[in-house]
Parts: structure tokens; C-alpha cells; sequence
């Protein structure tokens, strides 16, 4: 481990790290960097009706499309990867019959109104009227991304639990899903998923061959996720644990007895920056909780602050916290240290990790974070 540091230095850390960097092949990058995606987009064009279906084979920019969107008495619209709006596929509106027969070539819609395809990773959504009839979906392509793991394969060595957070469709379980593969096929470790809708091993029994040799546990309702996570400690001895979308107080919990049973973390949580996860009371819980506390006159007067203050509580759940911006842009923190300063009203060091214009990681350490931007 010599050649790597941990990124906000410490009494352990003594490496002179330059500014920007690239990381050294021999630690930081997979085994094979280069970025491959496998969309299985002709199961995905097969539910839609067969005029749109042409449209978007012929389509140049169909490996950037990102969702369809069908609502009854509308015309369909595309979306595309790094495109404002939508793009509207023709002038007919959806009828009742065609989201029929799109339903009828799903699977069955779960408690959350949530369904896949068979063996693909294509997620479908639906939204239905005050009778329960379905008026409208939401059929989004899922894609299997190998090679964007290098973005921070340098700190799966630490065996650290890692918290995503980021706007919805900037990749976060795309990320998850290669990690997956990752911990279980090469480094060797006991991975199990809690996969609440089937988003991150696909729909079906068997799970999609992009996880690797991870197993995979289905939740039967959203709202047992945090349940499901207890058993998979308690009758599978996972070494990592990995789950989608941390939303409720019972999940943040059981997040943390699952830490404290060391075992290795990884999940994805509502809101786009560190703040948003410190200000959350449901959430606030995986970065150490927050309270107030007053202090006494001359130690106030020693912080040159009020006399109550916000502290952290508890050490943090996830040692890392990793802000999506985008897809090639991320902002790595050490959540402990970077909590407690951004709560004294400091700008935190942090790591910014990109890709440059030949697609390959760069790593910019010593950066001021002020929570907007860098």
C-alpha cells in the first residue's frame, strides 16, 4: 500500500502528492480500464409499440437514449443522455391499447409500482389513476457499464464502506453494479445485494451476469428493505453488503449495525451533496448523527463561536462519501473529517476524481470544497 494515501492526509500519511495526478497503473486502475456497455436495447424496443420501435432503431443517437416515456393521450417522448427535455417520437398520442399491450410484456409491477424484463436490466415504472388502472410508464434503459470502476478503484483496497449520493440518472447504480462484480471477482469477497426492485441484478430469478459472482437477495415490499439487510448478515456471512436507495430511518439504522458487525458498506442515498445528508434527520444517522451542544463560557470564547453549537454524534456509518456531479465528475470525501469542518463553518479538503479528455482518471487532491462547487 505504499504508493497509495489516504487523500486528507494524517499522522500516517507523509507522501509528497502532486496536485493532479494520474492513478499509478499498478494499484489504481482494474485490470481492463477501458469502458464497455452492453444495453440489451432490442429487449428494451420490443414492449414499445412497432412505429416507435423503428423510429429509435434508426435512430444515431439510440445508445444515448435514456428513457421512453408513454402517457395515456400523449404523444411518446424520448430522453437522451446529456440532453435538456425530451424529444417527442410522433404526433399520435399513447393510447390505452398500447400501454396494454407494453404491460402485458413486462413482468408483474411490484408495491412500488416498479417492473423489469427478464434477464435484461431495463427498469419499467408505472403510473396509475385513482382506480389503479395504469395511465402512464416510465421505460428506462438499464445498461451494464464495465471499466467505470476505475474512477475509485484505489479506495475498494481500504475495505471501506462507501456512500454514493447524486441527482437521479447520474449512474449511481450502474456504479454499484460493477462494484459488485468487482468485490466478488477479484477481490475475492462474499458480496451480497439488497435489491429492492430488482434495478441492480435485474428482473427475473436468476440474476444478470453483471454483478459477477455476487449473490443477490429481492425484497417482496420497499418498505422491508431494512429487514432484508439484517438477514443477509445474520444467514449469509457476506463480507460486503451492497444496497440501493437508503431512504428511511429503519434502513439508516440497520446500515448501522451492519458497520458495526464490520462488514463492508456500500449504498446509495437521497440528495446530491454532503449537506443534503447532514441537514436530512432521517438520514443524518450515516454520517454520525448530528446534535446540539452547549458549551461552556470560556470555551466558547476559546472557539470564538456561539454557545450552542451542532456537533457529530457518532462516528460515521460510511467512511467515505462520494458526490456524483456527473458521470465523469465526482467529489470524494472523508466523511468524519469532512463533517465536522463543513459543521464548524470550514471548507473541507476533498479529492475531485475526472476523467480528462482521453477518458482517463484524474485525480485532483487538496481541494477547498465549498459545497457548490470546486
Amino acid at each position: 500500500m505504499a504508493g497509495v494515501c489516504f487523500p486528507w492526509g494524517g499522522e500516517a500519511c507523509r507522501l509528497l502528492i502532486p496536485v493532479r495526478r494520474e492513478l499509478p497503473v499498478s494499484l489504481a486502475v482494474p485490470k481492463s480500464s477501458s469502458m464497455i456497455v452492453n444495453d440489451n436495447l432490442s429487449a428494451f424496443l420490443e414492449i414499445l409499440p412497432r412505429d416507435l420501435r423503428h423510429r429509435l432503431l434508426d435512430d444515431p443517437r439510440r445508445n444515448q437514449l435514456v428513457e421512453v416515456i408513454m402517457d395515456l393521450g400523449r404523444p411518446p417522448e424520448a430522453r437522451y443522455l446529456g440532453e435538456r427535455g425530451g424529444q417527442y417520437l410522433r404526433n399520435i398520442e399513447v393510447s390505452m391499447e398500447e400501454l396494454e399491450d407494453a404491460q402485458e410484456l413486462v413482468g408483474e409491477f411490484g408495491a412500488d409500482n416498479r417492473a423489469g424484463i427478464e434477464g435484461t436490466l431495463h427498469r419499467i415504472s408505472a403510473i396509475r389513476n385513482r382506480k389503479g388502472f395504469i395511465v402512464g410508464l416510465t421505460c428506462r434503459v438499464g445498461r451494464a457499464v464495465s471499466g467505470h470502476i476505475d474512477m475509485l478503484y484505489d479506495l475498494l483496497h481500504y475495505g471501506k464502506s462507501i456512500l454514493f449520493v447524486g441527482r437521479p440518472g447520474v449512474g449511481k447504480t450502474t456504479v454499484l453494479r460493477e462494484m459488485a462484480r468487482v468485490l466478488s471477482d477479484e477481490f475475492q469477497k462474499r458480496v451480497v445485494i439488497i435489491d429492492t426492485s430488482n434495478e441492480i441484478g435485474g428482473d427475473g430469478d436468476i440474476p444478470h451476469s453483471a454483478i459477477g459472482g455476487a449473490r443477490r437477495m429481492q425484497v417482496p415490499k420497499p418498505s422491508l428493505q431494512h429487514k432484508v439487510m439484517i438477514e443477509a448478515v445474520e444467514n449469509h456471512m457476506p463480507q460486503v453488503i451492497i444496497v440501493d436507495e437508503i431512504g428511511t430511518e429503519a434502513e439508516a439504522l440497520a446500515c448501522r449495525s451492519i458497520a458495526e458487525r464490520g462488514v463492508m458498506l456500500i449504498g446509495t442515498a437521497h440528495g446530491e451533496q454532503l449537506q443534503n445528508i447532514i441537514k436530512n434527520p432521517t438520514l443524518s444517522d450515516l454520517i454520525g448523527g448530528i446534535e446540539t451542544v452547549t458549551l461552556g463560557d470560556e470555551e466558547a470564547r476559546a472557539r470564538r463561536s456561539q454557545k450552542s453549537i451542532l456537533e457529530r454524534k457518532a462516528p460515521p456509518t460510511f467512511y467515505f462519501l462520494i458526490e456524483m456531479r456527473e458521470r465523469d465528475y465526482w467529489i470524494a470525501h472523508q466523511t468524519e473529517k469532512s463533517v465536522d469542518m463543513l459543521l464548524r463553518g470550514r471548507n473541507p479538503m476533498v479529492e475531485v476524481r475526472k476523467r480528462d479528455e482521453e477518458f482517463k482518471v484524474v485525480i485532483e487532491r487538496w481541494k477547498s470544497y465549498d459545497g457548490q462547487g470546486i
